[in-house]
């Protein structure tokens, strides 16, 4: 079974840049595509964006401009920039494939001055 884990959570303050990663046990290569969700205080889960394996991310409309996903062998990482305290939240990587979805534990990023 794969396992996903993240990392690279925080505070930091408005304006600021953060980057996460998600630890893929077996390689990104074990999954159609991967994601990023966030689940913000009192709200539910949301798709921030994906990478399929052949193709290009995509990005919810709120953070498009603002965040990069990117991938190595190993890696799914989350470049996030100028941040909004509304970028407070849990981050969640997923990883899916022939309809089952894998999700790793969740880092939590704080965004505050």
């Amino acid at each position: 079974q794969v396992e996903l884990v993240e990392s690279g959570g925080g505070l930091v303050q408005p304006g600021g840049s953060l980057r996460l990663s998600c630890a893929v046990s077996g390689g990104v290569l074990s999954f159609t595509y991967m994601a990023w969700y966030r689940q913000r205080p009192g709200k539910q889960r949301e798709w921030v964006g994906r990478i399929p394996l052949l193709g290009s991310p995509n990005y919810a409309d709120s953070v498009q401009g603002r965040i990069t996903i990117s991938t190595d062998l190993n890696t799914l990482s989350l470049q996030m920039n100028s941040l909004k305290p509304e970028g407070t939240a849990v981050y969640y990587c997923k990883g899916f494939k022939n309809g089952r979805d894998s999700w790793g534990q969740g880092t939590r990023v704080t965004v505050s001055s």
